[in-house]
């Protein structure tokens, strides 16, 4: 990791170790406030064709009741922009005064309609005024100011009509569909993101216009949150009022993938006191998505009690690119290797074979061999719990010292010591050994492992600020300049599993972002006592989750990656059914990114760093890319998976599943 020291003063936040929301002004959206000291708002967005009236009303009021506190509607053109009327008058008429945002991406005469009719127009700077051609220009300053000065011709009525009907308006920046004219100057960067919403937002002022929300979303969770975070740096230091946020991860996903994915980009930026109205976007029916928001949002209620964190003076991470820290190889963690997963099997007494399925390693006994998926385990922890037979040679195990010291085979198992016990021990493992520590006992324990080249350390706090706390103990490694690896542990007591996944993507994958930590740990020890089959469906959860932050946080690809859009009136086929018809067909393609889009507005740019496209380019009628390449146009809906994977096939990246 790049030693960059950056003054507090010039941070994207008001503290890296106090938990204090971002001061911004208010935005009044209708009978909503978004921003100043208002609750973070829960937003999403209707997926029927927007021409549906009543079946726009009856998902807009499935939305409401379950926790929506604005409705997004897509306006393609005139006519749907003019039905927005009609949609509003019936909620109305139904007592649901819930405001309603129109989103607008081409057609600005539709953008300038529905600023006279609902309480909020989306925009997205990349497209609304220009025609993206992916081509390169080579701009002088003369004919950038140019092409500034058209995009406030074809910009200014829109303003003026919201300043003149009380219309809020969102600038989203989109990282996939930046124009032409931002990508030749500033490239595919979190800066050009920025700089895309601010030639807008220029615009606005000037006209002392300031109803104002701003967004910067991606499927790809690093670059998402670094543009939001130089977002806020550019308005502190440009003189901007300081605007409310709109948070969200374009494309996320579904299930499992797209909670872990939106809690990864949006659970960081919470984390830092970042975000004024939040979205999920789930390729699921939209009253799903808000609840799934909600339970990221309510675990700041209350944050500003947490214990004490140690202030920082100097940080030496550089939070708008990623760049990994430094760390000394010891045995397969730091250096060059991904991530490693270890998981908690303590609670198991005499584990049998047949159960390691759970961390994804299977015993086939008719052919006395092991196999393992995807998402086989790097490490099993097993405690006081030792395991009664051999284990295969792509998983480990770690037992507790006490354990170790008194057991047959001290090689090919590795000790978790304690820090005393550490201080204290002359026995350790020659290669590889385990101390475990808080977050409070990091300055005690850099000068114990400064120099050894065989220990990893195992990182947890009790902090309810955990991530905070735990990246100020890597801000304190960093400036002792100890190289240790480090594996973060979190632990949780019993809840949801949709809990388990937001939080966990938020902890761990929070530092992940800034390429802090060699592994992950979920635990098992804050868990309530439970049956047998309850404990290892824990274990298969937290595996699976533990390999999902990892992904998500674009640290270890072990899985195919879907980026798929969350649906909308744009829609052109069922995305929940082809999205599960192409996994089904695809997802033994480990590393490899496909994306899914309903329409050409969310194609190839929106797909951003897909290997792979599916878009949806007529009634029936599927578009295939390559990278952003067009491969084969208007293929019949029936036939186009079967096309898809003969272009994989073509490109050499397919590869026959294997039955396990």
């Amino acid at each position: 990791m790049e030693s960059l020291i950056k003054s507090l003063d010039s941070l994207y936040c008001d503290s890296l170790t106090r938990y204090s929301r971002r001061k911004t002004i208010p935005v009044r959206v209708g009978d909503v406030l978004i921003g100043g000291d208002n609750p973070i708002v829960v937003q999403s967005m209707t997926t029927v064709d927007t021409m549906d009236t009543l079946g726009s009303v009856e998902q807009s009021i499935r939305m409401i009741e379950s926790g929506c506190e604005l409705i997004r509607i897509t306006a393609p053109s005139i006519k749907e922009a003019e039905n927005l009327r009609h949609i509003k008058a019936e909620l109305r008429k139904r007592g649901y005064q819930t405001p309603l945002v129109a989103d607008i991406h081409f057609t600005p005469n539709a953008a300038e309609l529905a600023a006279r009719i609902v309480e909020k127009v989306r925009i997205n700077p990349g497209n609304y005024a220009d025609k993206k051609k992916f081509e390169v220009i080579d701009y002088t300053d003369a004919s950038y100011a140019e092409e500034l000065e058209r995009i406030r011709e074809r910009f200014l009525p829109l303003v003026k009509i919201c300043k003149e009907n009380g219309t809020a308006m969102r600038i989203g920046t989109n990282h996939g569909s930046l124009s032409d004219r931002i990508m030749s100057r500033y490239g595919d960067t979190p800066l050009g993101m920025v700089e895309s919403a601010l030639e807008f937002l220029r615009i606005c002022e000037d006209e002392n216009f300031h109803e104002i929300v701003i967004s910067m979303k991606s499927s790809n969770t690093q670059v998402m949150v670094q543009a939001y975070r130089l977002l806020v740096q550019k308005l502190n230091e440009g003189g901007f009022k300081p605007y409310p946020l709109h948070l969200g991860v374009t494309e996320a996903g579904e299930a499992e993938d797209g909670r872990i994915k939106s809690a990864v980009g949006i659970g960081t930026l919470l984390e830092d006191g970042l975000g004024d109205t939040v979205r999920v976007s789930l390729t699921e029916d939209p009253e799903f998505e808000a609840p799934v928001a909600k339970a990221l949002i309510d675990r700041y209620t209350g944050r500003e009690s947490h214990a004490p964190i140690a202030d920082v003076s100097q940080y030496p991470i550089t939070p708008f690119e990623h760049g990994k820290r430094h760390v000394t190889e010891i045995y397969n963690f730091g250096g060059h290797n991904v991530p490693r997963v270890i998981t908690d099997i303590s609670k198991i007494e005499k584990v049998a074979d047949r159960e390691m399925k759970a961390v994804g390693h299977f015993y086939l006994p008719e052919l006395d061999k092991w196999k393992m998926n995807d998402q086989g385990c790097d490490f099993v922890y097993s405690g006081s719990n030792p395991i009664p037979f051999m284990l295969p040679n792509g998983m480990k195990e770690i037992q507790d010292f006490p354990v170790w010291s008194l057991a047959p085979d001290q090689v090919n198992k590795f000790p978790l010591f304690k820090l005393e016990e550490y201080k204290s021990s002359e026995r350790f493992h020659s290669e590889l050994n385990f101390l475990e520590i808080s977050d409070l006992e990091i300055e005690t324990a850099i000068p114990v492992v400064q120099d050894r080249k065989d220990t990893v350390l195992i990182l947890k706090t009790a902090n309810a600020h955990a991530m905070p706390a735990l990246r100020r103990s890597f801000v304190g490694l960093l400036d002792a300049k100890c190289e240790v690896p480090v594996v973060v542990k979190v632990s949780y007591p019993d809840q949801t599993a949709d809990m388990t996944m937001l939080y966990a993507a938020t902890d761990v994958g929070g530092l992940l972002i800034d390429g802090l930590g060699d592994g992950i740990l979920i635990s098992l020890e804050k868990e309530e006592e439970h049956t047998r089959a309850e404990v290892l469906e824990q274990i298969k959860l937290h595996n699976t989750v533990s390999f999902g932050v990892l992904q998500a946080a674009r640290t270890r690809m072990s899985k195919t990656e879907y980026i798929s859009c969350p649906s909308c009136g744009r829609t052109l086929f069922d995305l929940q059914e082809t999205t599960a018809m192409i996994r089904k067909r695809t997802d033994h393609l480990k590393g490899v990114k496909i994306g899914i889009m309903g329409c050409i507005v969310n194609g190839p740019g929106e797909m951003a760093d897909a290997d792979y496209g599916y878009v949806g380019s007529g009634k029936g009628k599927i578009t295939l890319y390559k990278g952003k390449e067009v491969m084969k146009k208007s293929v019949p809906s029936e036939r186009a998976v079967d096309e898809l994977i003969n272009i994989i096939k073509e490109d050499g990246m397919w590869n026959e599943p294997e039955a396990i």
